[in-house]
């Protein structure tokens, strides 16, 4: 397998065997900053099947529908630019995880660019929520700030514009950070949807688990338990594509 290469915004792996489909990743909060280390186990075993990978690396700010569009551009680009190596397209899966969820079912297509999205551990919470001491803050600076969009627009664009009917919604144990019902419900309103759910042990950090234990020391210290629900849920979104 090569080794991941930084292309603009985005982080790709690319296997050396012939690739069948592509996997846009968008990951959660500060951790998508460098998600070719904080979700390496997750990226790294779906590349092991021959899925090139292409994960968008961003700082969250207040515009998610900006980030979205950004996210959308940087992903596509990456795409073609590896379809016109190769000479032919590539089927495509798109990944998110907390806030990379929002940022995929907000992207411009609507959903419609791609076999299906895999939603895990879906956050949708206000911005006072999100991020610690802004509730304090915020209101004695005068300064009223929320993410555009907010928590229940969000999910009235969802069911109004996004039109991809096939969907899997993942929550991890009881995830206090998760919430999958809200856009399950969201998606299950709209004519033709075929969205499941699938419930697994584990927490919110469970996808982003970056396998440092196994790399520092080798197979005899890793986590079974955590090696597991990675492989798990691996077979779960090979399953999509």
């Amino acid at each position: 397998m090569n080794r991941w290469q930084r292309r603009d915004q985005c982080w790709c792996l690319w296997p050396s065997t012939a690739i069948r489909g592509v996997v846009e990743f968008v990951g959660g909060s500060y951790l998508a900053a460098s998600p070719q280390i904080s979700y390496k186990r997750l990226l790294e075993s779906l590349a092991a099947d021959q899925l090139a990978i292409h994960a968008w690396s961003y700082v969250p700010g207040f515009d998610h529908q900006l980030q979205a569009r950004e996210a959308w551009q940087q992903l596509r680009q990456c795409r073609q630019s590896l379809e016109q190596r190769l000479g032919y397209p590539l089927t495509t899966l798109r990944l998110g995880h907390s806030l990379g969820c929002k940022l995929h079912l907000l992207a411009p297509d609507g959903g419609r660019g791609c076999l299906g999205l895999a939603a895990l551990s879906f956050n949708n919470f206000k911005a006072d929520r999100s991020i610690p001491l802004l509730g304090t803050v915020a209101p004695a600076l005068g300064v009223v700030t929320e993410f555009s969009p907010g928590p229940e627009e969000t999910l009235k664009l969802i069911q109004r514009y996004y039109l991809q009917p096939n969907n899997l919604v993942v929550r991890f144990g009881d995830d206090a950070l998760d919430q999958s019902p809200d856009l399950l419900q969201a998606l299950q309103s709209r004519d033709q949807d075929a969205s499941e759910f699938l419930q697994m042990s584990g927490d919110h950090l469970t996808p982003a688990s970056a396998g440092l234990r196994q790399g520092l020391l080798g197979d005899w210290a890793d986590d079974p338990a955590k090696k597991k629900r990675i492989r798990r849920l691996t077979d779960a979104l090979l399953a999509r594509i």
